[in-house]
């Protein structure tokens, strides 16, 4: 009986602790601030206007870009040089 009794008196001692911990737990998070309470974070239409016209711009400025191409001559040679690889490829087959 008397074990027992030691038992109970550490697990009141565990459960203090641990009491103990979840207060400190609870003042970091006020101190903190909990950012998920309140409403959410809404924008203005102008807000909005605003970030849709620069994104506009930034696809403009992107697609303004001159795309690289390939001169037939430079075509001609790719092309040579693949048959190449591939007639070696078959004649070793």
């Amino acid at each position: 009986m008397k074990h027992m009794s030691v038992v109970v008196q550490q697990l009141k001692k565990e459960r203090e602790h641990v009491q103990k911990q979840l207060q400190r737990i609870d003042e970091a998070l006020a101190a903190l601030g909990n950012s998920s309470n309140g409403a959410p974070r809404t924008m203005s239409a102008a807000g909005r206007r605003r970030i849709s016209l620069a994104q506009k711009a930034r696809w403009a400025k992107h697609k303004a870009k001159p795309k690289r191409t390939i001169s037939a001559a430079g075509r001609r040679r790719i092309a040579a040089a693949q048959r190449a690889r591939w007639a070696k490829i078959k004649s070793v087959a």
